[in-house]
């Protein structure tokens, strides 16, 4: 029906046979793109630069896996030899720290790297969105390391790796919003809203060869940088620069991890 003189017309008319009108597109079209996109996830940069790196450390799994098995590259796109997991930095009780951190950016197979990218290609944008660059970064690698160090302690003897403890970082500073903040309706929703998120994770993580101690383990070292650190204030301010030198000093961190995982690589190829 035509909404400006209430003629009856096709549904592919654009514009109306009988007044002429402009016809825009029709309500239903709308919900339906709209649905659409809420299914997709929106990236930004920092999401594709995350998701960069998990994907070129993925790749060197496969590489460094068809040669230490001697098959095919895609050898390990399904499941990595274990072997080549514990030589490129999973969870190990070796008391070897850096391991903590680097067992984040590796992934058990295509499928495991496919569903973390997913949850982190929500998840990042709209944390940064509201904490900055500087909280993001500092809670990402944070959420890995205390995921994967409550792993070691609960369960020493598995090994364990992937990017779920970040995820889980996320939705715990997501979460930590409301510390501060607690009447604010917006702060209210979008705490309402990853509470959903936990409560799928958390029964998502009883299911078997998923490593749960490393999801709380995230979830509460993301909640408590959130907690911590609160929302960014005035640009350049005393309190955003030192954000800035923190999340510095833990990327630094971070690389310095994977110097000395390549010296345990190293040491431990020439073993085998």
């Amino acid at each position: 029906m035509c909404p400006n003189c209430r003629a009856f017309i096709e549904i592919s008319d654009r514009v109306c046979p009988y007044c002429d009108a402009q016809l825009g597109p029709r309500a239903i079209d709308m919900r339906a793109s709209q649905l659409a996109s809420s299914l997709l996830p929106r990236a930004n940069l920092t999401s594709g630069i995350i998701l960069s790196i998990n994907v070129a450390f993925f790749l060197i799994e496969m590489i460094v896996n068809s040669q230490l098995v001697r098959q095919s590259l895609f050898s390990g796109f399904a499941d990595m030899n274990i072997n080549t997991l514990v030589l490129l930095g999973c969870k190990l009780p070796h008391g070897e720290w850096w391991r903590l951190i680097t067992a984040g950016f590796l992934h058990a197979g295509f499928i495991h790297l496919a569903m973390n990218s997913y949850g982190l290609f929500i998840l990042v944008s709209e944390v940064e969105q509201f904490y900055g660059t500087s909280r993001f970064i500092v809670a990402y690698i944070v959420s890995i390391f205390t995921g994967f160090l409550l792993s070691a302690l609960w369960s020493p003897g598995v090994p364990s790796l992937g990017a779920s403890t970040a995820v889980f970082g996320m939705i715990g500073i997501m979460l930590a919003m409301g510390v501060r903040r607690r009447s604010d309706p917006l702060v209210q929703a979008v705490r309402a809203h990853y509470t959903q998120y936990v409560i799928f994770g958390l029964l998502y993580s009883l299911l078997g060869r998923i490593d749960m101690a490393a999801h709380i383990g995230g979830l509460i070292g993301g909640f408590l940088v959130g907690a911590i650190a609160g929302l960014p204030g005035l640009p350049n301010s005393p309190r955003e620069n030192l954000w800035r030198v923190i999340a510095g000093v833990a990327i630094a961190i971070t690389v310095y991890a994977f110097f000395l995982d390549f010296q345990s690589y190293r040491s431990l190829l020439s073993q085998l």
